[in-house]
């Protein structure tokens, strides 16, 4: 019986494009996932300061409101995408939908914003059953 000499043997190779594949969309996904993150909460704001509060960590689906002062009258912006204060309830219910019943709202406000540009905001979800709203603020240097 003859015995093949090592000449022609085949070598086995790991095909190594799917996993290049996957890694890059996995950079894609990371990469677009902190982009749109920080737009949400990038809008340059002087929010007010609290002297008490905690910081809440969340698994809930949070809507961040942003109010923006650079504008007269001050702008409403759900993320970055503007609201009109007549079509906050629809935009609410809309949110509310995709978010299921657990949706929580912050609202991040310039400190100059009065009262009444944040009250329909409020009252909106006041109305929706919304319960979970918390203000954006930053923590007072005499505390702790």
């Amino acid at each position: 019986m003859h015995i093949p000499v090592g000449k022609h043997r085949s070598r086995l190779e790991m095909n190594m494009t799917p996993m290049i594949d996957v890694v890059f969309l996995l950079i894609i996904f990371f990469l677009v996932s902190s982009h749109l993150a920080k737009q949400e909460v990038q809008a340059d704001l002087k929010l007010p300061v609290a002297d008490t509060g905690e910081e809440q960590q969340t698994t809930r689906r949070r809507l961040t409101i942003n109010i923006v002062a650079t504008e007269n009258p001050p702008v409403i912006k759900f993320g970055t995408r503007p609201v009109r204060t007549q079509n906050l309830t629809t935009s609410l219910q809309q949110e509310q939908k995709r978010g299921g019943k657990d949706l929580e709202v912050r609202i991040r406000s310039d400190r100059e914003i009065p009262y009444g540009v944040v009250e329909p905001i409020l009252v909106a979800c006041a109305r929706l059953g919304i319960w979970n709203v918390q203000f954006a603020v930053i923590q007072s240097v005499d505390a702790h």
